[in-house]
C-alpha cells in the first residue's frame, strides 16, 4: 500500500524561499518509490525578497504559499488545512525559506522560534511517532520539534552546528551522500547543499534519505 507524505516548502528560490532541486528531488524520489504526496505551506509574507542573480535584497512582498506554488505546479495547500494523522511522514526540503520563513533561525540564530502552524504540525508528527526528514538547514528546527538530544546533522558548517548545540540539538557530522538518523524519534537529516558542490551530490544523500524515511514508515505495517 503506497504511503502518504507531507512536505512543507517555504517560497520558491534558495536565497529567500524552498532550494528548488532539493525540493524537485524530494517530489522526484517519492514519486519514484510510489508515495503520494501532498506540499503544504504558510500562508505569510515571505521575509524578504532576494534577486536570484545580484544577491541583493529587492523593494516588494511575496507570499509564502504563492511562491511555493511554482515548485509544486499549483498543487500546494495551506498549512493550516493539514492533519498529521492523515499521512504516514514529513519530509521538509532546505533553503532560506526554512529559517527565514518556516522560522527565524537565519535572524535569530539559537534564540528562534518557529511559525506555529508548521510547528505544530511538525510536533503532531513527532508526538505520533512518524518519520520526519530533514533536509539541508531545516535540521535547525529539530531542537524546537522534539526537544533536548535530538540528534541531526547540517553537514559540517562549524557555526551552525555550534548553534545546533547550543538549541540542544546533538549534531553530527555528515558528508553530502549520506544521512544521519536518531532512531529513537525517526528523524532523518542530509545536509544536501549545506555541503554539496552540485545537484548529482545533492541528490544522492536525498535520495538515501527519501527511501530511508519510507522504510521506517513501514516498520508498523
Amino acid at each position: 500500500m503506497s504511503k502518504k507524505i507531507a512536505v512543507i516548502l517555504s517560497g520558491c528560490g534558495v536565497y529567500d524561499g524552498a532550494e528548488i532541486h532539493e525540493s524537485v528531488i524530494t517530489l522526484l524520489r517519492l514519486d519514484q518509490r510510489g508515495a503520494q504526496v501532498e506540499c503544504f505551506a504558510p500562508d505569510v509574507a515571505q521575509l524578504h525578497v532576494i534577486n536570484h542573480l545580484t544577491g541583493e535584497e529587492m523593494p516588494e512582498s511575496r507570499n509564502v504559499l504563492v511562491e511555493s506554488a511554482r515548485i509544486a505546479r499549483g498543487a500546494v495547500k495551506d498549512i493550516g488545512q493539514a492533519n498529521a494523522a492523515d499521512f504516514d511522514a514529513l519530509i521538509v526540503p532546505g533553503g532560506f525559506g526554512a529559517a527565514k520563513n518556516l522560522s527565524n533561525f537565519a535572524v535569530e540564530g539559537a534564540g528562534c522560534s518557529i511559525n506555529p502552524q508548521v510547528l505544530a504540525l511538525a510536533e503532531a508528527f513527532a508526538e505520533a511517532g512518524k518519520p520526519v526528514g530533514l533536509i539541508c538547514i531545516s535540521p535547525a528546527l529539530a531542537a524546537k520539534i522534539y526537544g533536548p538530544g535530538v540528534t541531526c546533522t547540517i553537514g559540517n558548517d562549524a557555526d551552525t552546528a555550534a548553534a545546533l548545540d547550543k538549541m540542544g540539538a546533538t549534531h553530527v557530522e555528515c558528508t553530502v551522500e549520506d544521512i544521519v538518523e536518531d532512531p529513537a524519534r525517526k528523524l532523518v537529516s542530509t545536509p544536501a547543499y549545506m555541503l554539496g558542490k552540485n545537484i548529482s551530490e545533492v541528490a544522492s544523500g536525498i535520495n538515501k534519505l527519501v527511501d530511508r524515511v519510507l522504510e521506517l514508515t513501514h516498520e508498523n505495517d
